[in-house]
């Protein structure tokens, strides 16, 4: 009897548990799952803190691929009869015929509105931004001439695109860039637009410009609402979330590749490779200190590219180490904060459980904070807050560098620091805050900047590495999206599955024009 071909997984995030399930849906081969960590989701995992749930960094599941939406739904269906909330409050929403009641299951994909809004000068300004009276109001007269003379310029004279800031000035013009852009994206990569690289907004923003926007309001009578396909990912209005947060579906997805005979080991780190005549034949596996070799057939990478090199050992050409050493990431920290209330006014005419603000996560544009954006999970699910008719619950997230002031403050510490920002604000009284917790999140999010320039230069080393296939956002040093890290699994399964040498379809995901999902 032949043994069974083997996969030996890395991460057990969006891409390397896709890979898993594709692996048993369309091939004989059998996977194994290994996990640094002890949670299942990488980033997109569900934090269950006292009963109230952080989803970290606010996913959104909304894609253009039919692939990625039929796993989602084969794995939560949609529902049938309206959550928590909608029924409290008499609103009307999509529903599924046939699919299930969220009072009654928990296996259930929710179809939530997306609101998300800018705070700007302690003002709420749309996003992205819309092209009303209240947009200029807010604005003043003076900011409101400057940035319509500005896009104007901008309209007229195209910056060639070696950075950023040159990708969004061409698209808003530099007033409303200085604006909205400039000190947030500041804020999220510690660097300036000026310094990073353009690509960055051909993946996360190439669909988006003010005319799009202007564009899309003057068609809304004329469009069918249910006809999403040609319509600007970020302008989409509803989105579907699981009834308890991200990680409930990378956990239901683990169960199921587990059922199928898939295994998942945590706690288990990756520490080196094995590579003969450019093929590896086995991992080094430590848990708990003790090292271990997995033999397998086939490896696919979501570990940092960093890491993955650094693994590989001192076969790897010296320039390829270098550029991966130097590879810049992003950490990110989110303070969960249960409240009594929040003291901003629900000045909007969309209804919400005890008039709270109804967005999902505002952006905080202000330049005397820290902050970058402010989650309201009360607004995601009605299911990820324990009390939900008397406490809110929000999560505060900043972006910082591993071992820098932020970083090393202790839990307290920084509590008390974010809590000062949002008193600064006027958006709670510390009197308010109930309870806090603190989460740290290492190479959060891939940067576009330093030693990224010459990153081709690593793809066409680990290319060379016949059985290797490297997947999701860390292992292709992208800024994936959940519905982009998954494709870039089911493109390499598909390489598995036909014999294909080429990689280059797994490593295209979210790089074509047409393409486009915004976070």
């Amino acid at each position: 009897m032949s043994r069974k071909t083997k996969a030996i997984i890395i991460g057990a995030g969006p891409a390397g548990l896709t890979a898993a399930y594709k692996l048993f849906k369309t091939t004989d081969i059998h996977p194994v799952i290994i996990e640094e960590t002890d949670s299942i989701g990488g980033i997109s995992k569900t934090i269950n803190y006292k009963g109230n749930r952080m989803d970290i960094g606010g996913h959104r599941f909304f894609s253009k691929n039919q692939q990625v939406v039929d796993v989602w739904t084969e794995l939560m269906p949609l529902q049938g009869e309206p959550a928590k909330d909608d029924r409290m409050l008499g609103r009307s929403v999509p529903l599924k015929k046939g699919g299930p009641d969220p009072e009654k299951t928990d296996r259930v994909m929710l179809i939530r509105n997306r609101v998300s809004r800018i705070l700007y000068l302690r003002k709420f300004f749309d996003y992205p931004l819309s092209i009303k009276p209240a947009t200029f109001i807010n604005m003043g007269f003076k900011r409101t001439v400057k940035a319509g003379l500005g896009y104007i310029r901008s309209a007229i004279s195209k910056r060639d695109e070696h950075s950023l800031k040159d990708f969004m000035i061409n698209r808003f013009g530099e007033p409303l860039y200085e604006m909205f852009f400039e000190d947030y994206t500041e804020k999220v990569w510690g660097r300036n637009p000026g310094v990073i690289d353009a690509s960055w907004g051909e993946q996360r923003i190439k669909g988006l410009s003010l005319s799009k926007a202007v564009l899309s309001v003057l068609k809304k009578p004329f469009v069918n609402k249910n006809n999403t396909k040609n319509v600007e990912t970020s302008l989409i209005k509803t989105f579907y979330y699981p009834k308890k947060g991200p990680g409930q579906l990378w956990e239901t997805l683990a169960k199921e590749i587990e059922k199928l005979g898939g295994e998942i080991h945590l706690n288990t780190k990756a520490v080196g490779f094995n590579v003969k005549n450019g093929v590896i034949e086995s991992i080094t596996a430590e848990k708990d200190g003790v090292k271990e070799n997995i033999e397998g057939d086939i490896f696919l990478s979501s570990m940092p590219i960093k890491d993955l090199v650094r693994a590989l050992g001192s076969g790897v050409p010296q320039d390829v180490q270098q550029i991966a050493e130097n590879l810049p990431y992003r950490d990110f920290i989110t303070v969960g904060l249960l409240l009594k209330k929040l003291k901003l006014k629900n000045e909007t005419n969309l209804k919400t459980v005890s008039n709270i603000v109804p967005d999902c996560w505002i952006y905080v544009q202000e330049r005397d904070v820290k902050i970058g954006r402010i989650q309201i999970f009360n607004n995601w699910s009605p299911y990820m807050v324990k009390d939900l008719e008397n406490t809110v619950w929000i999560g505060l997230e900043y972006f910082c560098n591993e071992g820098d002031s932020m970083w090393n403050m202790s839990d307290s510490e920084f509590i008390d620091f974010a809590v000062g920002e949002l008193c600064k604000m006027d958006i709670i009284d510390k009197d308010d805050v109930l309870d806090a917790t603190r989460i740290k999140v290492k190479k959060a999010y891939p940067a576009y900047f330093d030693s990224y320039k010459d990153i081709g230069r690593v793809r066409e080393y680990l290319d060379t590495i016949d059985n290797l296939y490297c997947i999701g956002r860390n292992g292709q040093h992208r800024y994936n999206n959940m519905d982009h890290s998954m494709l870039t699994a089911m493109e390499a399964v598909e390489c598995i599955r036909t014999g294909s040498k080429d990689k280059s379809r797994v490593w295209n995901v979210n790089t074509e024009k047409e393409y486009h999902e915004e976070k």
